[in-house]
């Protein structure tokens, strides 16, 4: 049987109908793939196999992974959401250190999903994406394997923890660019949110996440081309959710990446 703490994560995820939510802790009949149709109630677009769940419908980011937008109906309300954006000019980064934002993966930070369960946050974002998770013996929270179906550049990786760099935990909107957009006014507190919200994290290939660095939209977005408006969106979702501005570049980028 899957660890309790892996169910409390993939449950939610598969609970799409009873049967998905019943047999979510059966190996035997846990799905290998999960399947997000992403064209709404009206049927549209197109299937995407094994990415995990739509920006659209998870906006919390305790719904694994990162789905492509494919139909019409999805990309015009990805624009919307979008739009609401406000943008401004980059800060200078003086002063930015990651430390600024708490040791990285901090378990114990007040009023963001999954955290004070135990567990660091980098597992935690393991265990959400990941499929066939295994973990340390005797152990609720440390990822030994995985298989990652990677939003970034669209490919299947087999995850070892003896090669850890090979998926690495990207925050979509980097702490630097935070910094430089009105986070470095914030209290340690809100800063640490940021830094550990699953909103704002997503388990990718670690070369594509090193090339990413703290690029906005405008001077990076995903190899994977299907996922851009998808990226866009969940970039937008973390600016909205913390007040924090984007480059007009960026905001241009984005909506371009949806239609606009």
């Amino acid at each position: 049987m899957i660890s309790p703490r892996v169910c409390r994560v993939l449950v939610p995820a598969l609970a799409a109908t009873a049967a998905l939510a019943l047999s979510a802790c059966d190996p035997d009949q846990l799905p290998k793939d999960i399947d997000t149709t992403t064209g709404g109630a009206d049927g549209g677009g197109q299937s995407v196999t094994g990415f995990g769940a739509s920006p659209l419908e998870n906006e919390d980011g305790t719904k694994p992974g990162l789905a492509p937008l494919t139909s019409d109906k999805d990309r015009a309300a990805a624009r919307k959401v979008i739009e609401k954006v406000a943008t401004k000019g980059r800060g200078p980064k003086t002063g930015y250190e990651r430390d600024k934002f708490g040791y990285a993966w901090k378990d114990s930070v007040d009023d963001v999903p999954l955290s004070h369960n135990g567990c660091d946050t980098r597992n935690d974002l393991l265990a959400r994406d990941g499929k066939d998770v295994e973990l340390r013996s005797g152990s609720k929270c440390v990822v030994v394997s995985m298989t990652l179906k990677d939003p970034y550049t669209g490919k299947t990786i087999e995850w070892r923890k003896q090669q850890a760099t090979k998926v690495q935990i990207d925050h979509v909107m980097p702490l630097s660019y935070d910094w430089q957009m009105g986070a470095a006014r914030w209290n340690e507190s809100k800063r640490q949110q940021i830094a550990n919200d699953p909103l704002n994290l997503i388990p990718v290939d670690g070369p594509a996440n090193n090339a990413k660095r703290d690029a906005g939209p405008a001077t990076w977005l995903p190899p994977y081309k299907p996922v851009r408006c998808a990226y866009a969106l969940r970039f937008a979702q973390v600016s909205l959710k913390y007040d924090l501005p984007v480059t007009s570049a960026d905001k241009d980028m984005m909506l371009k990446q949806c239609g606009g």
